[in-house]
């Protein structure tokens, strides 16, 4: 340890030894520290004059530990300690006058400022309501991302896909939590397109010199349009409404809207469930025509069909 760290910096530096280890003796303190066991204890002392419980146990098994005292003891986290706690909490439910929204506003205000910067505008744009199966990504491939994405510094990843993994660089725009799973919306100068990757699947990330400027976008909206698009049938919708009544109506995760004037709106978008794709088109609350594809309209049509049909049993049973 550097002979000139100042006391005070040494005193916390203890605390986080014996949070870390407890049972940590002086003479390993000491170690540690790179002062004599008699400093060490002085140290310790140093917290218990600021009310802090440290318990010191004899014996060959002893040594110190944090107790339990009227107040809680200040806590050190590593900045991927505490990016991973943010993003355990990211994924849970909560709102504006949630305490544990509260805590981590807390930990976000200790983080280093880029890392603060970074977390602070993923949990603005996080979307809640976890999908099953959701993977958490590791924190500290997350924290990089997050911390290059903030530095506009272009990266090499190593991703993985099935059994294979191959190497990309990308400028990372944002990253972007969506029902519980973490995306990274970038730029692929690999691919030469906009794309949008599962961090868990990420495996390594490595700085390059290039810098770059991120677009101006709303980075969930992008998400969710990106994640929209490119299954097996794709969906082309007119909706004889303005496209401000259509996004009440359609999700963002279900395409994109584009305005066709001020009463008609053009939905894009694909899929590769054709039936459940036509029963959320019924939420569509102004007559609609399916263009394409035709497997939409044959689910269409069969809907329509049963919804006939049960109308006409209903009757019936009147």
């Amino acid at each position: 340890m550097a002979y000139d760290v100042s006391p005070t910096a040494r005193t916390l530096m203890v605390l986080e030894l014996i949070q870390n280890s407890p049972g940590i003796t002086a003479e390993q303190l000491g170690d540690k520290l790179g002062v004599s066991e008699r400093a060490a204890r002085r140290y310790v002392a140093i917290l218990r004059e600021a009310d802090i419980p440290i318990e010191s146990v004899r014996g060959p098994y002893g040594g110190y530990r944090v107790g339990r005292g009227l107040r809680l003891p200040p806590l050190m986290f590593s900045t991927t300690e505490a990016l991973g706690l943010v993003m355990a909490v990211l994924e849970g439910p909560r709102g504006a006058a949630d305490p544990v929204e509260n805590a981590l506003g807390k930990i976000i205000r200790v983080l280093p400022e880029q890392i603060a910067r970074s977390t602070d505008a993923i949990r603005r744009v996080s979307a809640r309501g976890p999908d099953p199966g959701v993977r958490t990504p590791e924190p500290e491939i997350t924290a990089a991302l997050v911390s290059y994405s903030t530095a506009c510094r272009r990266v090499r990843i190593h991703y993985r896909r099935h059994h294979d993994e191959w190497p990309m660089e990308v400028d990372p725009w944002a990253v972007v939590v969506r029902r519980g799973r973490w995306y990274l919306l970038c730029w692929s100068h690999t691919k030469d397109s906009q794309r949008v990757l599962r961090v868990d699947k990420v495996t390594k990330v490595e700085p390059l010199a290039e810098e770059f400027t991120p677009p101006d976008l709303d980075p969930l909206a992008a998400v969710e349009e990106h994640l929209a698009m490119g299954w097996k049938y794709p969906i082309e919708v007119l909706i004889d409404a303005p496209r401000a009544d259509a996004a009440c109506w359609i999700p963002r995760s279900m395409g994109r809207l584009e305005a066709i004037d001020d009463t008609h709106t053009r939905l894009l978008a694909s899929t590769d469930e054709p039936d459940w794709y036509a029963a959320h088109l019924t939420a569509i609350l102004a007559p609609y025509r399916i263009l394409g594809s035709p497997e939409i309209q044959a689910a269409s049509k069969a809907l329509g069909q049963r919804l006939l049909a049960a109308s006409t049993l209903a009757d019936t049973v009147d």
